[in-house]
């Protein structure tokens, strides 16, 4: 049907996949037992608890014991941060990281720096990559951790983690990074990556909301944010959310499944959907690197537009977008991403960001691309 809704918006969040249910279901009513307990019902969501640490640590290429289940990537990315800092319990500690990072990255070394910890927030370039050669150059003899994301939230850019990695290593520094966007959608075989500390978040893979894991490379120097209770192997005190854990696992191994055949469909679907806007729409311009980027992510700036009223007439029309992170709606300011990127503020808060997943098609890509230029004109601003 011409009036369907589309969603545009699978990096905010992913529905939840039937069969990821219904692997979830038996641990939400007959093994619904504490995963702590010795009694049956106890053993059996102790059982789904650890097939699903398996599970995860395989997919990765870790092991189970370097796996810690949490409450998503913002818990993830805190832990990880904060536990590599505390760990290195060091005067001036120093974390290098970079002007782009979500803000579960960035507002984390921020709360450390009331501490006397110092941070480098690097910059990127117009495509909103980070120059391995200026993280070397930011180290310096108090540097405790390396965090910089894999793949943007934003833009969908996909850093060179791996040349990062071999830096971070000669210097024998821990090195994180927050994963959210791209397990599931691109490799992330840790060893491949080279990282020490890997973030993710269920609900980006269609998984469940509230279900989490960090990896923490064994021997990595590192203390746990929660206590109160010996769960997760004294790493994450709590009760563990078994059914959302047996999900997060079952979307995970589905997503990396078909992540090939998919990986290619979206690639095409969104190559589409870009040069289709960029030749239609007066001075749009793709923000982010043109390839290395995830493969459903499309953001686009428009001059003089008021970025508010395209996302509220796109609704109107039965599309659901942003204009950037999900953890910053209803905030005034443009896209600190963008501005990293260069973009003037006007730019910057003139932004579309289209993200594309599993149940997207050709049909609905067509829709966006002929509503797209009557709407946006509609939402320029007048000129002063």
């Amino acid at each position: 049907m011409d009036d369907a809704p589309i969603y545009l918006d699978h990096a905010a969040t992913t529905p939840l996949d039937p069969r990821v249910l219904e692997a979830m279901l038996p641990y939400l009513t007959s093994h619904f037992g504490n995963p702590s307990g010795l009694y049956g019902a106890a053993r059996s969501a102790r059982q789904g608890l650890d097939r699903a640490r398996g599970s995860v640590a395989a997919t990765l290429g870790a092991k189970a014991s370097e796996i810690i289940f949490t409450s998503g990537g913002s818990e993830s990315d805190n832990a990880a941060i904060k536990g590599v800092v505390w760990a290195a319990n060091a005067p001036g500690a120093h974390v290098i990281t970079t002007s782009i990072e979500h803000h579960a990255v960035l507002h984390t070394c921020g709360w450390l720096e009331r501490f006397g910890v110092e941070t480098t927030a690097l910059p990127v370039d117009s495509e909103g990559m980070v120059d391995p050669a200026q993280v070397a150059a930011a180290i310096r003899p108090t540097t405790a951790l390396i965090s910089i994301m894999h793949a943007n939230n934003e833009i969908g850019v996909i850093q060179p983690l791996a040349e990062i990695s071999a830096i971070a290593r000669a210097h024998g520094i821990p090195l994180h990074t927050d994963a959210v966007q791209s397990v599931g959608q691109v490799p992330t075989l840790v060893d491949s990556l080279g990282v020490d500390l890997l973030s993710l978040s269920a609900h980006k893979f269609y998984g469940p909301k509230g279900a989490g894991a960090l990896y923490v490379r064994r021997g990595t120097p590192w203390l746990p944010l929660q206590q109160g209770g010996g769960q997760e192997r004294g790493r994450r005190a709590g009760t563990e959310n078994v059914a959302g854990i047996v999900g997060l696992a079952a979307a995970l191994d589905l997503s990396v499944a078909g992540m090939e055949n998919e990986g290619s469909r979206l690639r095409a679907l969104r190559d589409d959907l870009i040069a289709g806007i960029l030749a239609a729409i007066p001075g749009s311009r793709l923000n982010g690197h043109p390839t290395a980027r995830l493969p459903g992510n499309a953001n686009f700036s428009f001059p003089d537009l008021d970025g508010e009223a395209l996302l509220l007439s796109l609704d109107r029309r039965g599309v659901a977008a942003s204009s950037g992170s999900a953890c910053t709606a209803g905030s005034i300011d443009p896209s600190h991403v963008l501005l990293a990127l260069g973009r003037d503020r006007t730019l910057a808060a003139g932004a579309l960001r289209l993200t594309l997943g599993r149940h997207t098609t050709a049909d609905e890509i067509d829709r966006v691309q002929t509503l797209l230029p009557e709407l946006v004109a509609r939402a320029r601003l007048p000129s002063l």
